[in-house]
């Protein structure tokens, strides 16, 4: 007489998703996820104010050629975008104050251009061929210590620059003509000021990558705008803003892949959510008008 043997269905434990705390990996891409959401929020505070997001744009794009130009000369492709940015923020800085007129060409030039370099370095590179997709999109999952080192220090320059020079920066943002007349050089100004943005917008390229990069450096910024008045005040909400995107994305993406495995990048879920949130506030009525923060000097 055979047996029978009854077999338990298997039913899987799903574990809360603050338990990601606990594992290392998530630790660290934690970790460099609020340290991009520093110069994210402080940058993104004078890119808003200053309305030069096209600029900006701009700037992530042509920060790509460095990524590419990093991988063919052996060096970290954060540092290449650094040097890339840096170098595109100056052109398209010297445009800006020259040559108005053209500026869209311009900005539309070295969006391509950066991007046309950074594939045909990588084309050049001998050996495996790198993803480009976690460049484009965002690879935080697999963010290494060396890059969370780098966003540090990045976060210390922007910091240390800006205590310095804020009053120059707002009172450009706000009225370069006043600026100048006042004797602000605000040339160099702007210069310095688009260079913090080409260095802020390193630090995303390995949580949303160069294609979402503009998005999460303008729209938690945009958010907080509307609900403060002071410049100071926005950058410190438009950071809470940005942290709380980038965790949401981070623990909706370790949620979604242990309960229904389902694998979702959080690049994109980070998006998702500062999108929200800037829908959200433009949905809730402000307290006060969205342009109050507009033009402090002289007030």
């Amino acid at each position: 007489m055979g047996t029978h043997t009854e077999y338990l269905p298997i039913t899987r434990v799903h574990k809360p998703v603050w338990e990601a705390l606990s594992l290392p990996f998530f630790q660290r891409v934690l970790i460099a996820g609020l340290l991009a959401s520093v110069a994210c929020g402080v940058i993104g505070s004078y890119v808003v104010s200053k309305r030069i997001a096209s600029l900006t744009g701009g700037l992530s794009h042509a920060a790509f050629g460095g990524v590419g130009l990093g991988y063919w000369a052996g060096l970290p492709p954060l540092l290449g975008a650094a040097g890339f940015g840096l170098l595109a923020s100056l052109i398209v800085g010297l445009a800006h104050r020259r040559v108005r007129s053209g500026l869209d060409i311009l900005i539309a030039m070295v969006w391509s251009v950066g991007m046309g370099l950074g594939i045909i370095f990588i084309a050049l590179t001998p050996g495996y061929v790198p993803d480009l997709l976690s460049y484009l999109f965002g690879s935080l999952l697999f963010v290494p210590w060396a890059d969370v080192g780098l966003i540090a220090l990045v976060d210390v320059i922007i910091l240390a620059t800006v205590l310095l020079f804020h009053p120059l920066f707002e009172t450009i943002c706000f009225d370069e003509e006043y600026a100048e007349a006042s004797g602000i050089p605000a040339g160099p100004t702007l210069l310095a000021l688009l260079a913090l943005s080409a260095l802020a917008i390193v630090t995303l390229l390995r949580v949303v990558g160069v294609i979402l990069a503009i998005a999460l450096l303008t729209m938690p910024a945009a958010a907080a705008r509307r609900w403060i008045g002071t410049l100071p005040a926005m950058m410190i909400l438009s950071t809470g803003l940005c942290a709380v995107s980038i965790s949401g994305g981070l623990f909706l993406s370790y949620g979604l892949s242990d309960a229904w495995d389902i694998s979702i990048p959080p690049g994109p879920l980070i998006i998702l959510i500062a999108t929200s949130i800037y829908v959200a506030s433009m949905a809730i009525p402000h307290p006060q008008p969205a342009e109050a923060i507009r033009n402090p000097v002289g007030s």
